[in-house]
């Protein structure tokens, strides 16, 4: 067997779902050309300031926070696979309206409209995705559709710096059409969400609770709130990637910026296609909290060597291929961390406590560096982006020490050979 039929074996005998939910994400990621071109649309098409877009972007995700709420609950309560198909509606005719009609600010309003409907079905993704694995399954079928997300972004990006100054209303149909394909894939394909039954002694850590509050789940569980925190630091440094970049790029590039950035976010996803399975194989046997700090350390080196050698393009993609890695690293600990740490009946809403959180912190960062680059600059920003970083990890080594405390099952699992994932 070659060593890349190998790589690609690791995710077998997962159910024919999760294959059908991969390959939505993969049609559906090739449409994704504007939500992250958000802050170039308001630099460069718009004409708006660091301090304003921050404002901007800032505002739409304090929408986004009752729409994880919303979103987790009813994930814990409904079927999971009605909530995507319902919510991806909605976001195919809003991007097929943003694109028939001039760009104004009813279609920023358009996109953060659908952005809302988007954000209701995270939970229910990422629930779904757990209940038609079992523990051990679990790593797998997260990086698989980790995977899968990114291979249909492999080209999105870069199409979308080509279409941006003349035909950015077609990146608009394209997105909407996408979407469509993806949810009429599930609609026609995915039928059983029956949930998978779980076995081991680690499996208590799953058993359901229906009838109390996810509060009294949380202050039983403080490892998971230290988690949710750390996780919220991280993606207050990770956003930074379609903020503060894009905006570097702009301001030293001019209008070349938005063809850097594309070409650059391609890259980001071409180095997760090339690398996810490997890594996947390499760290199957690491804790996911041991993983979190390698991806963190990674993403702050990859910061770091755009920070000192912005200006020089070829360093760019050096930045950005440590930066991909970090992410890596990082979705393969997310995902199982904490559905293997929480009852199956709280995943939506836990998952989706931890999406409101991390859009706060992601928030407030924007604001802090939108402000601070605007008066001091990109290295003082880029500097906050390090900092918040640095707490991260300085967090997850505390939480390697106590997890382990806390979950002796899962380790005892993994020195058995029984989780894969630990």
């Amino acid at each position: 067997m070659s060593k890349k039929t190998g790589l690609l074996s690791q995710y077998k005998g997962l159910r024919r779902e999760i294959y059908i939910l991969c390959i939505g994400r993969i049609v559906t990621s090739l449409g994704s050309m504007v939500y992250p071109m958000l802050t170039l649309i308001l630099s460069s098409k718009m004409g708006m300031d660091a301090t304003t877009i921050s404002v901007m972007v800032v505002a739409s995700s304090l929408l986004m926070l009752p729409a994880n709420i919303i979103g987790g609950k009813i994930a814990d309560k409904y079927d999971k696979r009605r909530i995507i198909i319902w919510c991806d509606l909605v976001s195919i005719v809003s991007y097929i309206v943003c694109g028939l009609f001039p760009l104004s600010y009813l279609t920023i309003g358009l996109m953060v409209f659908a952005g809302v409907f988007q954000t209701v079905e995270g939970p229910a993704y990422g629930s779904l995705t757990a209940d038609l694995t079992t523990t051990k399954d679990r790593e797998r079928a997260y990086s698989l559709g980790y995977l899968a997300m990114n291979l249909g972004m492999v080209l999105s990006p870069t199409i979308a710096g080509m279409l941006f100054n003349d035909y950015l209303w077609l990146s608009f149909i394209i997105s909407g059409v996408s979407i469509g394909i993806s949810t009429l894939l599930i609609f026609l394909f995915v039928r059983d969400i029956t949930p998978e039954k779980e076995d081991g002694e680690e499996a208590s850590y799953q058993a359901s609770r229906e009838n109390e509050s996810i509060w009294r789940i949380l202050r039983d569980n403080p490892i998971v709130v230290l988690f949710i925190v750390i996780s919220s630091l991280y993606y207050g440094a990770y956003g930074q990637y379609t903020f503060l970049m894009p905006l570097d790029m702009s301001v030293v590039h001019g209008d070349s910026g938005a063809m850097i950035f594309g070409s650059v976010s391609s890259l980001n996803c071409i180095v997760v296609v090339l690398f996810t399975p490997i890594i996947t194989r390499i760290l199957i046997k690491l804790p996911e909290t041991k993983k979190m700090l390698c991806g963190q350390i990674l993403l702050a080196v990859g910061y770091a060597v755009f920070l000192l050698l912005i200006g020089n393009i070829p360093f760019y993609y050096v930045a950005m291929i440590l930066f991909t890695w970090g992410e890596i690293v990082s979705t393969l600990a997310e995902g199982p961390y904490l559905s293997r740490r929480i009852p199956a009946s709280h995943r939506g809403r836990i998952n989706g406590a931890s999406a409101v959180l991390g859009t706060l912190i992601t928030g407030v960062t924007d604001i802090a560096i939108g402000s601070v680059y605007d008066r001091a600059g990109s290295s003082a920003a880029w500097t906050i982006v390090l900092s918040l970083l640095g707490a991260a990890a300085a967090l997850t080594v505390v939480l390697i020490v106590r997890d382990r405390k806390k979950y002796p099952k899962l380790y005892a699992a993994n020195a058995d050979g029984g989780n894969k994932g630990e």
